[in-house]
């Protein structure tokens, strides 16, 4: 196995992760930033709302990231997986699939969520590609054309409220009995929103871009696009949960702020902790976190300089 010893391990080379490494090595500090190359957003054509970089293809912007950081040989970008850690005499020990072993002082989980969509006929054909769940990333390019929502949560008619920001050509699709109450169907009635509670029987496209829901009592409907109201979405990894940190009742895990846990030395941000951030939002907590981080490296170098000067 190959050891080294670092500052700071960084899981997850996404946009938080990538710009706290950015932080933490402009900050004279060693880092290990490891990645598996498969990021939640790899199905995308586009990502949006990233200022300067409105449009870019996903891979682009982390390809761009990384071709900047290697300007600072403190900082070492791998591409593998991370098997385990665990934390031992204030140290974290991390160990990957390549056999790598890692000891850091610090440690940032920036691993984000993983999907585990609806059971829909078509579904994953079209994710990514013309069915969506952020409205913030994708409902600009499908802004008044007919849309559908599909889903059936108890936040279910909020949703329905946001998406008819951009388009009030809108059915909604719970597959099966609505959970909406009396109340809430009238006010889709009042807002002409169409609410079709028969099962989805598939979704049919062509190259992904969708063309109609079909029901299972035969009717069908074309919609151009779609969003979800819940995507199924999971923690990436529970190697956190190992070391000891909880998820809420969200299934995010529990942080303070920066990114703080309650373990030293450990750090989580982006989805993992807000369950969305966007790609703006992680990358801002990883700049808030780098910073963070490297004050408390500060502090505690200058404690253990002034010791051993006594």
């Amino acid at each position: 196995m190959r050891h080294r010893t670092v500052d700071v391990v960084i899981v997850g080379g996404g946009p938080g992760g990538l710009s706290a490494a950015l932080v933490l090595g402009r900050s004279c500090r060693s880092v290990v930033l490891i990645d598996s190359g498969h990021p939640r957003n790899e199905v995308t054509y586009e990502s949006h709302g990233f200022l300067t970089r409105d449009g870019i293809k996903p891979f682009e912007l982390r390809k761009l990231a990384q071709e900047q950081m290697k300007k600072y040989d403190n900082v070492s970008i791998v591409n593998d997986l991370v098997e385990n850690v665990e934390k031992e005499m204030g140290t974290f020990i991390t160990t990957t699939q390549n056999e790598m072993v890692i000891v850091s002082r610090k440690m940032i989980f920036a691993t984000g969520l993983k999907e585990h969509l609806p059971s829909i006929s078509g579904l994953s054909q079209t994710y990514g590609k013309s069915v969506f769940s952020c409205p913030y990333c994708d409902a600009w390019e499908h802004r008044d054309q007919p849309l559908a929502v599909i889903g059936n949560e108890k936040n279910l008619i909020h949703y329905i409220r946001l998406i008819y920001n951009w388009s009030q050509d809108l059915v909604v699709a719970t597959n099966g009995p609505a959970v909406l109450t009396k109340q809430e169907k009238k006010e889709l009635e009042r807002h002409k929103v169409r609410l079709v509670e028969a099962k989805i029987s598939e979704l049919t496209s062509t190259d992904g871009v969708l063309e109609k829901l079909v029901f299972a009592d035969g009717e069908s409907l074309k919609r151009k696009a779609a969003f979800l109201v819940n995507t199924g979405a999971e923690q990436a990894t529970m190697l956190p949960e190992k070391l000891g940190v909880k998820l809420n009742e969200k299934g995010a895990f529990e942080t303070k702020e920066h990114g703080k846990t309650n373990i030293d030395g450990l750090y989580i941000i982006g989805d993992a902790a807000k369950r969305f951030t966007g790609l703006i939002g992680a990358a801002s907590e990883g700049y808030e976190t780098g910073v963070t981080m490297n004050h408390e490296f500060v502090e505690e170098d200058w404690l253990i300089e002034d010791h051993n000067l006594e």
